[in-house]
Parts: C-alpha cells; structure tokens; sequence
C-alpha cells in the first residue's frame, strides 16, 4: 500500500510559510516571566502591579534589574492585559508565585481577587498570600527597586519552613478557609526603614468572610501559631535558682474538643502541646528544676494562647479551624450549629490545658 505524502507536505509548507493557526512558539528570552503581582485598589477600580525580579540577559547572563509592571482598570483581566503592551517582551504571568495584597483592598474583600487566580489560565491559588499592612501592594513592590522584594519574600517562605518566621499561607489554603470556616488569617508585611525591599513582619492579618476584621500581632500573634499548630521555634526565658535559661520551641500541636448540654455547645476544651529543647544555660539544670521549668513555660504560653483567643472571639473568627476540628465527635450535633458557630466561639467557655516537655 502506498502512503499519501501530499497532505503532510502541504501541512509543512503552511507551517514553513507561516499559515499554520497555532500559535507563534516564543523563545523563553522573549519572555518577561512575572514573579509577585500586587493587587489594591484605585479610583478607576482596580491597581495591579507585577514584577519580574533580576533577570539574566545575553549569552553570558548579564544581570539585569527587576522589570516592574502597573495598570489601573476597571477589572483585573483589563489591568493584566494591559500590562502586556507595557514592554518588549511577552509578559507571562504563570510564574506568579507571590500574591501582595494592600491593606484598604483587604478591607474592601480579597474574594475578587482569590476568584481570578482561581480562575485564569496562568495564574492559581499555589501562589503564596501576604497582607501589606499601612501600605500599599504597590509600594510594597516599588521599594525593591532593580532587585524586586523576590528574594526577601522566598527568605521569608523558607524561614517559615523552618519555624523562625509567620506561618506562610497560600493563595488556596486561606481560599479554602474563607470558604469552609467562614475566617482566614493571612501574614502581615510592612514596607520599613531605607533599604530598598525591606518587608518586616506584622503580625497576622484575619479575614472574616471576605474583608479584614482586625489584626493580631504580639504575643496574640504567637498564640495565634500555637493555635494553629504551625512549624515553631520560638525563644522562651525563665529564671532557675542561681540561673537564666533559655528554651527553643521545637513544635506545637492543639487539639480542640466540644461539650455540649443537648444540642447547644457547653464548652470548648483545648489541650496544647509543646516540645522544647534547652538552648542556654550555665548548668544543666536537674529533673525537678526542668519540671519547675517545664511549669513556668506552661505559664507563659497559656497567656499567648488567652491572648490570641481574647482577640479572634472578639471578632467571631475561629480562624484556626477549633470547632470544627472537634466537631467530628459529634457531626450530628456540629451540623446544628454550624451556621451560628462564629458566635458560639464569641461566648461558649473555654477551658486551656498546655503540656510542655523539655526533651
């Protein structure tokens, strides 16, 4: 049997002759490859800002600064599309893996915008979420200048990893929550000092429905992470007899539990552990003076657990997910309340047990 040839060679001259209807393929040199986008508001809707960090350019990988990109639309798409006729080069935006949110956006509602990540083609929810605190997204990204805020914001991500630095929250994972417990919190940045691309801690930003109800920073900040049982390395001082010793947080773990008179909530029990190691001390101190120790961390901890809890029960935002953790004892029960538990939480009693053990 004989093969037709015709119809593949037409397909390789309209593809030689530039006919074809796919779309042109782009060398990854003609491409600005977008990194952390900033999204706030502005008067004509919307103020999206986006940057590339340092890139490599020519054979030898010359260094080359930041590529930063900003439009003002009526919507997000429109401000996206716009910035693609703002440089030389094909600007992409299936790199973003950093989403900066302004503050007075926040207050306005993150649903928006957590909708067209959710959405696009080339942006999702993996990207990871921070709440720019007193500022705007824009400045926050302005001030990196030539080097962008890439790298403090990965240093930040990999700190977290480690237990030394916020908890850091994706784009999916506060979706998700907002979603299923009605509540979110999101780390805080701030834009400080003169260097350029200096983004500091702020606390914790809480998301209730969708916009911003308050802000826990401080020891309420801390309790927060012991809530939410995150990667911990936290520094703990107590005085001993004749000594000042010094205890790494190591982990942390609660766990949440309802009582209930019928059907209404009668108190919510959380137990928190936490596992320590010794970090400085000028003698090792003996097995009682470790449980005195032991005794004096609880102590402080169940402060930032009280703190914490004072704070998110004022807002009715269990953000940390307590009730419905301890709901799966009883799911009949919990389906009761659901829809009423952010007051619940405001006002059922809370009884706090924390175990530390010094390994």
């Amino acid at each position: 049997m004989k093969k037709c040839v015709i119809p593949s060679l037409l397909a390789a001259c309209l593809l030689l002759a530039g006919c074809s209807g796919l779309p042109a393929a782009r060398e990854m040199g003609d491409m600005a490859l977008l990194r952390t986008m900033g999204v706030d508001p502005s008067p004509a809707g919307v103020a999206v800002t986006g940057s590339t960090g340092p890139r490599a350019k020519g054979l030898q990988a010359e260094g080359e600064g930041a590529l930063t990109l900003s439009a003002d639309r009526e919507s997000l798409s429109a401000a996206c599309l716009s910035m693609q006729g703002q440089s030389d080069s094909y600007v992409f935006f299936g790199y973003v893996d950093q989403l900066l949110v302004g503050e007075a956006l926040a207050e306005r509602g993150v649903r928006p915008v957590l909708d067209f990540f959710a959405r696009d083609t080339e942006l999702g929810l993996g990207a990871r979420l921070w709440l720019v605190r007193g500022s705007t997204a824009r400045e926050a990204l302005s001030a990196g200048g030539d080097q962008g805020v890439d790298s403090r914001l990965e240093t930040l991500q990999h700190d977290s990893k480690m237990g030394i630095a916020n908890l850091t929250r994706t784009a999916g994972e506060v979706y998700t929550d907002l979603l299923e417990l009605g509540s979110a919190y999101v780390p805080a940045l701030s834009p400080a000092g003169d260097e350029a691309a200096v983004l500091t801690e702020q606390g914790y930003g809480i998301l209730k429905g969708e916009a911003l109800a308050g802000f826990l920073e401080g020891e309420a900040a801390k309790g927060l992470e012991l809530l939410a049982g995150g990667p911990s390395a936290d520094i703990l001082e107590a005085e001993l007899p004749g000594q000042r010793v010094s205890v790494r947080v190591t982990s942390s773990c609660t766990k949440s539990g309802l009582e209930f008179s019928g059907d209404a909530p009668s108190a919510l029990k959380l137990v928190c552990n936490i596992q320590c190691r010794l970090s400085e001390y000028r003698q090792r101190p003996d097995r009682e003076e470790l449980r005195e120790l032991e005794t004096a961390l609880e102590g402080q901890e169940r402060l930032r657990l009280e703190a914490a809890l004072a704070r998110l029960r004022e807002l009715e935002a269990d953000c940390t997910g307590l009730g419905a953790k301890a709901a799966m004892v009883y799911p009949a029960r919990w389906q009761k309340i659901r829809d009423n538990w952010p007051e619940w939480f405001s006002r059922v009693p809370v009884e706090i047990q924390v175990e530390v053990r010094i390994l």
